[in-house]
């Protein structure tokens, strides 16, 4: 004979709240931290990404007295530094102010260039051999041969022609094919031929940028044919360049 057996709707309620509490334990609510100030909110979906704060970049190697002699309107500024302040050798980079929140970044170069046959001055004087330190305007260009598509005025005139031999034997043939005059002691806005001396005579004039012909200058600084043709397809009127020059030690000041 069999035992009947008990029923088991007694154990129904006790998995029932069981169950139950399990679920109240699994989907209690707690309170977050909040989010940093800025970070996306829940859910949105994004990756959190703070770009870090950058200043705008200067021009390498200037220190600040050269930079504040850069006018606050340049966006453009070719700057020569000579290897030494006895040194008729440079280096040319011409740097181009775009973003004034990123500030200058290099454009072109560095070239290779000669500056004057016995270095530097802080105090050019006519027939002294030395290019002058500084930083001067950039406004008008010129030469023998055709214009190649300057921006800046150019004059092209058959007075830019010159013979004779530079320092090392060299010949200067050539060497103001092209010419873009740097605004020491001269008139802006005039030919580079123009011998107007707001200086007076005694402090030099005549200081340009034109062809290399292998040698040191007088006080000009020189690039290569090529070099100096793709200068003068790049200066532009419009973003007020300049030519910042000089030694480096001179330069880093």
């Amino acid at each position: 004979m069999s035992v009947p057996r008990r029923p088991r709707l007694l154990l129904v309620p006790l998995i029932l709240l069981l169950l139950l509490a399990g679920c109240s334990a699994g989907t209690e609510q707690t309170s977050d931290p909040a989010p940093p100030r800025g970070a996306p909110g829940p859910g949105s979906g994004r990756t959190l990404f703070t770009e870090p704060l950058r200043s705008p970049s200067e021009i390498p190697d200037l220190g600040p007295q050269t930079r504040a002699q850069i006018p606050a309107t340049a966006r453009q500024a070719l700057v020569v530094t000579g290897q030494g302040p006895d040194s008729n050798r440079s280096a040319v980079v011409l740097y181009d102010l775009g973003d004034p929140a990123l500030g200058w970044r290099p454009g072109a170069g560095p070239w290779p260039a000669h500056n004057g046959m016995e270095g530097w001055t802080g105090h050019h004087l006519a027939g002294d051999l030395r290019s002058p330190v500084g930083v001067f305007g950039l406004t008008d260009a010129g030469g023998r041969l055709p214009d190649p598509g300057a921006l800046l005025p150019y004059d092209e005139e058959a007075r830019f022609a010159v013979s004779g031999e530079g320092f090392l034997g060299e010949p200067l043939e050539g060497s103001f094919d092209h010419v873009v005059a740097i605004n020491y002691n001269r008139t802006p806005g005039t030919s580079p031929l123009d011998g107007e001396r707001p200086l007076g005579e005694e402090r030099g004039g005549g200081i340009w940028v034109h062809v290399d012909h292998g040698g040191p200058t007088q006080g000009c600084v020189s690039l290569t044919e090529d070099r100096m043709r793709e200068l003068l397809l790049r200066l532009d009127p419009a973003r007020n360049p300049v030519i910042v020059m000089g030694d480096a030690a001179s330069l880093a000041r």
